[in-house]
């Protein structure tokens, strides 16, 4: 398992790749992220600043007591909400979504969101692909694979993928590099010590059958050094040689990039220091935290109110220099109780998100960082009477866009007046994947990478960029 080190601080004037890296082992108190950016800048180390953070709002959210209510509809599919206005004029929310609500200029709504695969995971979140495609060779890789893939070095100090879901996405491997391989492979970090997911049995045996090794913890032994661990990295190297050049499947090439990647990232300690909250300034945690009164009663598999601060520590993995973060927010798979369920989720995703928006725009970032955040599906506009619950829709579901520059302030597409079906504008979960490389700068209809039998394939085979937002 690999393990890595908090990086401390040290006072230079101009620094070479080594000096950062012996940061990680050396270091002094007192070097935040911003200092660390900066002193990068007047080395000359440059890295583009265009991002993702993927939100996962894991089990398929309602969209009809959401961001498309139907206050007219019969009462068995409207629902316990009602609609509220917002900052701009004819968009109404769900009144459990305030301050979203008052930030309604800085989102873009998405009514009409199709093609869902119906299946409990985060992939096609993830690569906009259904999970069989491909999957001969491995399947498709993430978008943040494929990233890692374009613009990535085994020298970076920061991985530019990471995966902080908890619940399906983790469980079910969504975030996967597909036939990129593993070199490719999202950085996993345990964040389990930070945010309770509690998840359910199934899922649990699901876990326990991916092992220890699914995750990182971030801790180095003391006692190893950073000569050491080069010395060692090199002496591997040279013993795999042989083995590399008869391994057909090129998984030696593979692991040898991810292990030359991980010592970088290691040595760097960004990581590591961008994962511990006690380094963020009290006042903007307070500010990512919700208050007392918010709270409600939590079904066994749902979030706490301490969910909010995994939009922060998506913030702060971006100014580490991860350029794809994905975090999830559960269990939105509200088959029962879906209104108080509701009651203790939508607060969450209200009061994390719109913190966010106003967090990246105070410190210049918003315009770079694209946010996107969506499930797996919609739920069925008719409550199941039994259970009062909502049950699996992948006829239509929500989605929510910010930041990256685009034109926000306006909802995209509409449904029939039971939220049943698309009316106008469909969106494919292809669209959206356009949208969110043409914000990183990447034509996906242009570029390609290679398969497993070296033919290349474009990033997407379909889907256009939504111009409603440029």
């Amino acid at each position: 398992m690999l393990r890595f080190l908090s990086a401390q601080s040290q006072q230079y004037s101009r620094a070479t790749r080594r000096d950062f890296l012996k940061l990680g082992t050396l270091g002094l108190a007192g070097l935040t992220l911003s200092d660390l950016l900066r002193l990068e800048a007047q080395a000359g180390i440059q890295h583009s600043r265009k991002a993702i953070i993927n939100v996962h709002l894991d089990g398929g959210p309602p969209h009809m007591d959401t961001i498309d209510l139907k206050p007219e509809a019969p009462v068995e599919i409207r629902g316990e909400f009602q609609p509220i206005s917002t900052s701009v004029p004819g968009i109404q929310l769900c009144e459990l979504l305030p301050r979203m609500a008052a930030q309604a200029d800085q989102f873009a709504f998405v009514r009409s969101l199709i093609g869902s695969a119906g299946a409990h995971d985060a992939f096609q979140c993830q690569s906009g692909f259904r999970k069989k495609d491909m999957q001969s060779v491995g399947g498709r890789p993430a978008l943040g694979s494929v990233v890692s893939n374009l613009k990535g070095s085994p020298r970076d100090r920061a991985p530019l993928f990471v995966d902080l879901m908890q619940g399906r996405g983790q469980v079910r491997n969504s975030a996967r590099p597909g036939f990129l391989g593993p070199s490719y492979q999202p950085f996993r970090p345990d964040i389990s010590d930070l945010f309770e997911r509690q998840l359910e049995k199934g899922m649990q045996n699901e876990l326990k059958r991916l092992g220890e090794e699914h995750q990182v913890s971030l801790k180095l032994n003391p006692s190893l050094s950073l000569e050491r661990l080069e010395n060692r990295t090199t002496l591997l190297s040279e013993l795999d040689t042989i083995r590399r050049k008869v391994d057909a499947s090129g998984m030696m090439d593979a692991m040898d990039r991810f292990s030359q990647q991980a010592v970088s990232i290691l040595t760097s300690g960004r990581l590591a220091d961008a994962l511990d909250l006690e380094q963020e300034d009290p006042a903007i945690m307070e500010k990512y935290s919700l208050g007392a009164s918010a709270r409600n009663q939590k079904f066994y598999t749902s979030e706490g109110p301490g969910a909010t601060r995994k939009f922060l520590l998506a913030r702060r993995m971006i100014e580490a220099g991860v350029r794809c973060v994905s975090i999830s927010i559960s269990d939105f798979d509200t088959h029962s109780s879906n209104f108080s369920r509701m009651r203790q989720l939508l607060p969450i995703v209200d009061h994390g998100l719109a913190t966010l928006v106003s967090d990246l725009k105070e410190r210049g970032m918003l315009d770079d960082v694209t946010i996107i955040a969506w499930g797996e599906f919609g739920r069925t506009p008719r409550i199941n009477s039994k259970n009062g619950g909502r049950d699996h829709w992948p006829r239509v579901g929500p989605a929510i866009l910010a930041g990256g520059g685009m034109r926000t302030g306006q909802v995209i597409g509409a449904t029939d007046r039971t939220a049943s079906a698309v009316t106008d504008r469909p969106v494919s979960y292809k669209d959206i994947f356009t949208t969110l490389y043409h914000n990183l700068g990447i034509d996906p209809h242009a570029i390609t990478i290679n398969d497993p039998h070296g033919r290349p394939q474009y990033l997407l085979d379909e889907g256009e960029r939504l111009s409603e937002l440029a």
